[in-house]
């Protein structure tokens, strides 16, 4: 259009000051709706970017149920990456006949780069979770799916065969298992994951005691991994799982966040909010810019109170009123 009104209109021949306004009127209108459209252009492209950015959290990690037998359920993760949705960081909570069953993980990277080794780790837990009645098959099923997608994305890497040798070597992956039975005992298997915290009557202490395995895709697990036995979570009780992203966060002097001193102060609080102050108190301490992936899930043992609102229900005719549990 600029140039047509160049070549063809009269006036934009002439020399004169009022012709030289009007044609740069009509080249800042024709850049000025050129911008417009390459920006409106951008932002469907973005709004279309977020919405199946959207899509793949959910498959991925979906939302988890508020409650689920007995427990009180929060979780919440934070990407690194500008504009990412996920990260390398992976979570779920499933409940099952051998107990409520928990996965936490951090894939090494972050951003959208790691989302298929997230993607196996997941779908791996969510069915062997399930079939699995130890949690050292649990995670030796994690390990052969992690070894399949590495080997599947090193043959599209390298179609010819010719991979270097040593090419998945720093691979790998931070797994913790936690598996919360209905008399609250707890059991953990751990591959290079830090530990969760336990939340107590207002102190916070570290859950597991024994060295953890190292993480999968680092090395092979041993024959027999060893199940680490927690104790029992109590009610009222809280443990929190985190990834290393949490206390390897710096401020701008370089100080590392004090995750136990923020759990400590919130301890009080139900999942949903403790896990709000957790992160509120995270940006305030790296300025908004975290460097690393941040996931975090918080289970709350609610039983006896869950038992307790039971037994305060009128009972239906022809039922009987449900008996609380011994132990719980």
């Amino acid at each position: 259009m600029a140039i047509t009104y160049k070549l063809v209109c009269p006036l934009a021949q002439q020399n004169g000051l009022g012709a030289r306004i009007v044609t740069s009127a009509v080249f800042f209108a024709v850049g000025t709706g050129l911008v417009v459209h390459v920006r409106q252009a951008l932002l469907r492209e973005l709004r279309e970017v977020r919405r199946v950015a959207g899509v793949a959290q959910n498959a991925l990690l979906r939302p988890l149920p508020p409650r689920l037998d007995g427990l009180d359920v929060a979780a919440a993760q934070l990407s690194a990456e500008p504009g990412a949705a996920i990260g390398g960081d992976l979570y779920d909570v499933v409940g099952t006949e051998h107990g409520v069953r928990v996965v936490m993980g951090d894939v090494r990277g972050h951003g959208l780069g790691a989302l298929d080794t997230v993607a196996a780790v997941l779908g791996s837990f969510r069915e062997a979770a399930h079939d699995e009645p130890e949690l050292g098959r649990v995670m030796r099923r994690l390990e052969r799916a992690l070894a399949r997608r590495l080997r599947e994305r090193t043959r599209a890497e390298h179609p010819a065969g010719a991979a270097p040798e040593g090419a998945d070597a720093e691979e790998f992956v931070t797994v913790l298992l936690l598996e919360i039975r209905r008399d609250g005992a707890v059991r953990l298997l751990n591959c290079g994951h830090p530990s969760p915290y336990l939340l107590r009557g207002g102190t916070v202490t570290t859950l597991a005691r024994a060295e953890p395995l190292p993480p999968l895709g680092l090395f092979p697990l041993p024959p027999d991994p060893v199940v680490e036995s927690c104790g029992r979570l109590l009610p009222g009780e809280t443990l929190v799982l985190h990834t290393d992203g949490a206390e390897d966060a710096r401020d701008a002097r370089g100080r590392f966040f004090a995750l136990p001193d923020v759990l400590a102060a919130a301890a009080d609080e139900r999942p949903r909010a403790l896990l709000g102050a957790v992160f509120t108190a995270l940006l305030r301490h790296t300025g908004g810019s975290p460097a690393d992936d941040v996931a975090l899930l918080a289970l709350r043992n609610d039983r006896r109170r869950a038992l307790s609102t039971a037994a305060q229900e009128p009972a239906r005719p022809g039922s009987q009123r449900p008996q609380p549990a011994s132990g719980t």
